[in-house]
């Protein structure tokens, strides 16, 4: 794993042990970020379920303003810590050692860009969408970026979140939703 382009280019990002924690593969990453790349810069970004942090670490990297990282394990908090110090990125992140959904049950900011990879086998992926639909956890035009196995079929969502396009990797797919703007709101 190491970043892909920006500020830490090339640097090589320090991995978990063992089989718990499946980071994004580099093939899905480069291609996720070949449709994102300019949707980055200035964004505050969260990346939920970070493991190492390689998400939001490579949005760091592409100029995002700000990124927070939550994941559960103790170990992945610490390694995503250890990471942005070798990237240089401290200075415009946060990490949080806790469990993701009470994060976002807590949240009272909004983000522009929100990596959710959650363990495949749970139902996380689904709480996590509709609970950041359903108290609006992103500002308008922001983007909920979802990895998931390419036959699990995600929900739609009602207005003004949207679900946009999925693209597929082999056996791995990322669906994007998005944050409509409030030009038709009732003011």
């Amino acid at each position: 794993m190491r970043v892909i382009t920006g500020s830490a280019r090339g640097r090589r990002l320090k991995e978990l042990e063992g089989m718990e924690t499946r980071p994004t593969t580099d093939r899905v990453k480069e291609g996720l970020f070949n449709v994102l790349q300019f949707d980055i810069e200035g964004r505050k970004v969260l990346d939920l379920f970070a493991g190492t942090g390689q998400l939001g670490i490579e949005c760091l990297s592409r100029g995002a303003a700000s990124a927070v990282f939550v994941d559960r394990r103790p170990d992945a908090a610490a390694l995503t810590r250890e990471n942005l110090k070798l990237c240089g990125l401290t200075d415009r992140s946060r990490v949080v050692a806790g469990d993701s959904m009470e994060f976002l049950k807590a949240a009272r900011e909004k983000y522009d860009l929100i990596f959710l990879d959650p363990p495949y086998e749970t139902e996380l992926l689904e709480t996590a969408i509709a609970h950041i639909a359903r108290h609006d956890l992103l500002n308008v035009h922001g983007m909920m970026i979802a990895e998931h196995p390419v036959d699990k079929a995600l929900p739609a969502l009602s207005a003004p979140y949207r679900m946009g396009r999925t693209y597929r990797y082999g056996k791995i797919a990322v669906t994007i939703y998005h944050r409509d703007g409030d030009e038709g709101a009732q003011v």
